[in-house]
């Protein structure tokens, strides 16, 4: 256990996936940290079967609340459980996330030497024999290694392994509600959170395991809508920083395919030519949302 023992809100933005959000509570419930110093809000992100019962039976194994918003997105569920949190630090997972038993306490050591930083750990896939879900992590773990090279000097952390001081978090503007899919808006707070003079460290001890079963078709989809999400990503920061819209150059995505070849993964030709194809529903993505963003009456990054 932590000797630095901090007051947790972990918070958990669910949206149709009772089951997963079960596991994700059972995982919290097994954490190696006191369970009067953390809370858990699961906030209802409006499913069209409430998880109240879900949350109920967790009840008595965690200091756990249920709260709704009409569907907004993930964005705006998160700030929606921030406004009613009463930890010092903010943590955030996802309903389909289980965080291994000392995921707190590391977050806690960690703060014990960064209070005023944001936070980040390591995923790892759950579904080790879906193709497509260890590609899509596969993805996540490349830009990790580009962005966190410095790990006390990180510059990307993804929102189901992500913690902030609480004040800070707030005095920022939390995530950008006008985000409205899971897609980027980690990514913007990530820049913001460093434009405002932040340190942000990749702790790769805080681990959480990832279980996003995907198929062919959602597997292209939720890359497309990477895609879209990265524009207005690119499309903030150039405004943020008085520069116009710049990607990676394309050695960034060269070294991608190559990637799974440096990595312990079977199947790695294959892993590649997934990769290559989700750099291309990426590309779609970003590309249909730049030429749909130059018209108003169908600009919606909802839709």
């Amino acid at each position: 256990m932590a000797a630095f023992c901090p007051f947790f809100s972990v918070i958990v933005s669910t949206y149709q996936r009772v089951q997963p959000l079960r596991s994700c509570l059972r995982a919290l419930s097994s954490q190696a940290y006191p369970h009067d110093r953390f809370e858990v809000i699961v906030v209802d992100d409006g499913s069209t079967t409430s998880p109240e019962p879900h949350v109920e039976a967790f009840e008595k194994q965690l200091n756990v609340r249920l709260l709704r918003q009409t569907h907004s997105g993930p964005a705006a569920a998160r700030n929606h459980g921030a406004r009613h949190a009463k930890g010092t630090f903010l943590a955030f997972t996802d309903d389909d996330c289980a965080p291994s038993p000392i995921w707190l306490p590391t977050l806690a050591e960690g703060f014990a030497t960064y209070p005023e930083a944001a936070l980040g750990g390591r995923t790892i896939n759950g579904l080790v024999d879906n193709a497509y879900s260890t590609t899509s992590q596969l993805v996540v773990d490349y830009l990790y290694t580009y962005c966190n090279s410095e790990p006390t000097y990180a510059r990307f952390l993804a929102s189901n392994n992500l913690a902030f001081p609480a004040k800070r978090f707030h005095a920022i503007g939390g995530f950008d509600a006008s985000w409205k899919r899971a897609a980027g808006e980690d990514r913007e707070l990530c820049d913001r959170w460093i434009c405002n003079g932040f340190r942000m460290v990749f702790i790769s001890e805080a681990v959480v395991e990832h279980f996003h079963s995907l198929t062919w078709r959602t597997f292209l989809r939720q890359h497309f809508n990477y895609g879209r999400g990265a524009f207005y990503f690119h499309k903030k920061r150039a405004t943020r920083r008085g520069h116009p819209i710049r990607i990676e150059r394309l050695s960034f995505y060269l070294r991608s395919l190559r990637y799974p070849f440096s990595q312990a993964q079977s199947c790695k030709a294959l892993l590649a030519t997934l990769i290559l194809g989700a750099q291309a529903a990426n590309a779609a993505g970003f590309f249909w949302e730049m030429v749909t963003n130059l018209r108003p009456e169908i600009r919606n990054f909802s839709g």
